[in-house]
């Protein structure tokens, strides 16, 4: 069971995701499990995370990921804390999460299974 605050996942960005699997399956052994023709989510590296198919250039596509039982309450935190919602609470496959800009305007986000 995912612990609240703790990172979780992290989440990358790739303009191809065969080529993005093949590197990572022939360098470092990780296993990868497709979500549709957008996504594909890996393991087997110490920490899971995905990668999301992205049309634009990459720069600083790394999406850290915590984790949260109850998302309501996080994200008022986060607000009430002078974070900035940048991406309102929306469902996925396996559960929830929202995403938001720290005071530094570093992007990150917050999932729940609830």
């Amino acid at each position: 069971m995912p612990k609240d605050n703790h990172i979780n996942y992290i989440e990358f960005k790739a303009k191809d995701l065969e080529k993005i699997k093949e590197f990572y399956i022939k360098s470092f052994n990780w296993t990868f499990t497709d979500y549709g023709p957008t996504y594909t989510a890996f393991s087997e590296s110490g920490l899971e995370g995905g990668f999301e198919k992205t049309e634009n250039n990459v720069v600083n596509g790394a999406l850290v990921v915590l984790y949260h039982n109850n998302l309501d309450l996080i994200m008022k935190k986060v607000i009430a804390s002078n974070g900035e919602i940048s991406k309102d609470i929306f469902t996925f496959p396996g559960g929830r999460r929202f995403h938001f800009m720290d005071p530094a305007g570093n992007e990150l986000a917050v999932w729940s299974d609830k």
